[in-house]
């Protein structure tokens, strides 16, 4: 399974606008003070942040599951649990993130 530190880790050596950060007592990547992803540990998914629709299509396509801590979907956040796709999902959010 590919790590995801592994995955962020060289997106940061690439770019200094991509840090470590934290958000619901876990760490993530940032873009600056905006959050992007964070592995689920518990469930070995990746929650990444993309637009509302982008989520939904990655749900209706299968290749992820809506994300619902304590019982509130977040709608611009998506739970993924296969690993082949989280380098471009990550590369996808970090762009988003950059506006």
């Amino acid at each position: 399974m590919t790590d995801f530190w592994d995955i962020a880790g060289e997106m940061m050596a690439n770019d200094p606008r991509l840090v470590e950060g934290s958000i619901m007592g876990q760490s993530c990547l940032r873009f600056g003070e905006d959050f992007v992803a964070m592995p689920e540990h518990k469930s070995h998914r990746m929650i990444v942040k993309l637009d509302a629709a982008r989520v939904q299509k990655l749900i209706d396509d299968g290749l992820a599951e809506p994300f619902a801590p304590a019982g509130k979907v977040f709608k611009e956040w998506a739970a993924v649990a296969d690993s082949d796709h989280w380098r471009s999902l990550l590369e996808e959010a970090a762009l988003k993130a950059d506006g």
